[in-house]
């Protein structure tokens, strides 16, 4: 083999070498502080639109689970008032008993009317309630996106209180008022209550569905982007052999030239 002195084609190879073990020593010293595979585009082009991607709909999904949160507080509130609308008609209702007893005088009935009179209120005040400004009341249907992709919705009903107590908020006192009429009322309000529960319920399954979906993404974009650290470990250990190595060999390289002076001696 020719002794060179310009030119040391073991040094060169020895040092690209050592440059190549030592950028993937770097790399996973990378990958494994900052618990990403991928560092920069190059690491995997593909991989990281992918990423991106998974990661808005990751994002999405989160806020549409907040404004079905939301939407299921809507109905709680609503039903709350649907319960409490019930009950000011079940008093309605004894009150209209005790009105017709032989024993009261005008007296005690005015005294009954009088209650009859703020229940009324309570009632109209219950159907124009609202949450955070929407009305909960008044007939209308509220659409709520259940998917991540806005392609999946399902509509909730602001009930219509006013009309369903309509007959009670109308009579002038309890004696206009006949029992039938009452209840009548409370049937109605039952059916809303009825409805909201179901719609509740549905709004549930729904959230879990996104939950599930949530859970998928994170496990999919997971694969992509995050460092397996027993694998990544393995390589540092690996690449921090061969730099070692690498650095050994390049010194050794670098002083085998040397032995071409012996021959000038």
């Amino acid at each position: 083999m020719p002794l060179y002195i310009n030119t040391n084609t073991s040094a060169t190879q020895a040092a690209a070498n050592l440059g190549s073990s030592n950028a993937m020593l770097q790399k996973s010293l990378a990958r494994l502080s900052s618990g990403s595979k991928i560092v920069s585009t190059a690491d995997d082009a593909g991989g990281l639109a992918v990423s991106m991607r998974l990661q808005a709909a990751i994002g999405r999904t989160d806020a549409t689970s907040t404004n079905v949160a939301n939407a299921v507080s809507f109905l709680q509130t609503q039903d709350g008032s649907l319960d409490t609308a019930g009950k000011v008609l079940q008093r309605i209702s004894e009150l209209k008993t005790l009105s017709t007893d032989v024993t009261k005088g005008t007296t005690d009935v005015a005294n009954y009317n009088l209650e009859f009179t703020a229940l009324k209120a309570q009632l109209t005040s219950l159907a124009s309630g609202t949450f955070n400004g929407i009305s909960m009341f008044g007939g209308g249907t509220l659409s709520v996106s259940t998917s991540e992709d806005g392609t999946q919705s399902l509509s909730i009903t602001q009930a219509n209180v006013a009309t369903n107590v309509t007959t009670i908020t109308a009579a002038g006192d309890l004696s206009s008022l006949a029992v039938s009429d009452i209840t009548t009322a409370i049937t109605n309000v039952g059916t809303s209550r009825a409805q909201n529960g179901a719609e509740t319920s549905r709004l549930g399954f729904a959230a879990d569905v996104l939950s599930t979906s949530k859970t998928n993404l994170e496990a999919a974009n997971s694969r992509i982007v995050d460092v397996d650290v027993a694998y990544e470990s393995t390589r540092l250990a690996k690449n921090n052999i061969l730099v070692q190595a690498g650095t050994s060999m390049l010194s050794q390289a670098n002083a085998s030239a040397q032995s071409a002076l012996r021959l000038l001696q």
